[in-house]
C-alpha cells in the first residue's frame, strides 16, 4: 500500500516522534508506515486520516 504520510507530516513540520506521540504509537511504527514496510490497522489508518483532516482514501492507496 502506498501512502502520503511522510509528505503530510512534513507539511505540518512534525517529526516522526511528534506524530507518533499524537497517534500513541512508536516512532518506529510511523517510520515503517512511511516507508511502506507496515500497513496500519484500520483504526490507526482512521486516526491518521482524522489527524490530518483528510479522507482515508487520500492518504492510503492500494498498490496498482
Amino acid at each position: 500500500m502506498k501512502n502520503v504520510v511522510r509528505e503530510l507530516r512534513g507539511e505540518q513540520g512534525w517529526s516522526q516522534a511528534a506524530l507518533a506521540d499524537l497517534l500513541k504509537v512508536s516512532r518506529q511504527t510511523v517510520n515503517a508506515i512511511e516507508t511502506g514496510k507496515y500497513d496500519p490497522s484500520l483504526p490507526l489508518a482512521f486516526a491518521i486520516a482524522k489527524l490530518f483532516g483528510k479522507p482515508i482514501e487520500e492518504i492510503f492507496k492500494a498498490d496498482e
